[in-house]
């Protein structure tokens, strides 16, 4: 069995959902080296998360923002944590939702997802600036 890791930053993104999956190989080649194994994909923030769905519709990730905003707004009033802005608490809310990793199958040195689905970054804040991914990649 062999094991690869390697962090990469993504480029800053507006608040929505965003599809990264190419960006993710394009960056971790050795995931080409695995004929079966597994891929861990980890976010080191706390205010945008992870997700897999529908990569073929943009609509889709239009109506997740959407929805995600009505069920999580800002300038609750029971919010607390509120110093670094009205997006900050909905935020962290969001993202532990979301969750902070995904793990996908490895088939023959491809991520063996299915036809429709692709790797979403969760963007929650209005301005998040870079994110930083853990990629963990093994198998033999």
């Amino acid at each position: 069995m062999e094991f690869f890791q390697k962090e990469i930053a993504l480029a800053a993104r507006n608040r929505g959902f965003h599809l990264i999956t190419s960006e993710i190989t394009s960056q971790f080649h050795e995931i080409g080296k695995i004929t079966l194994g597994q891929l861990q994909v980890f976010i080191k923030h706390t205010s945008a998360g992870l997700t897999i769905n529908e990569n073929a519709d943009p609509s889709v990730r239009t109506d997740f923002e959407s929805h995600i905003n009505k069920m999580i707004p800002e300038n609750a009033p029971y919010y607390v944590h509120t110093l670094e802005g009205p997006d900050d608490m909905p935020a962290h809310i969001k993202a532990s939702l979301m969750g902070s990793s995904v793990t996908l199958p490895i088939t023959n040195g491809k991520l063996n997802l299915g036809t429709w689905q692709g790797i979403y970054l969760c963007e929650h804040r209005n301005h998040g600036g870079k994110r930083r991914l853990v990629l963990t990649a093994f198998g033999s």
